[in-house]
């Protein structure tokens, strides 16, 4: 990955958006934006803020969160770890 966030930001690949519901596709405009995805880059944190998130994790974010960019053809989104609401365990 190209992309290394700052001090306390992180970068996330949004997961994909509901296509069908029950045999339905949903058109693009009525799709609901993912409140999850994973956790691509961290940034070292800030001398205040420790960085606890790390590459991989799976997590939720609030509605609307973060600045999106799109670099080499993928969407993501940047974030502060703070706006970063919980860690997803599987």
């Amino acid at each position: 990955m190209n992309i290394k966030p700052l001090a306390d930001r992180v970068l996330v690949q949004p997961a994909a958006a509901e296509e069908k519901v029950g045999g339905i596709i949903i058109p693009d405009t009525a799709k609901e934006k993912p409140l999850h995805g994973k956790i691509i880059a961290v940034g070292n944190g800030t001398k205040d803020e420790e960085m606890v998130l790390k590459a991989g994790d799976d997590v939720l974010y609030g509605k609307y969160a973060g600045t999106e960019l799109e670099f080499e053809g993928e969407k993501y989104l940047i974030m502060r770890q703070s706006d970063v609401l919980a860690v997803l365990n599987k």
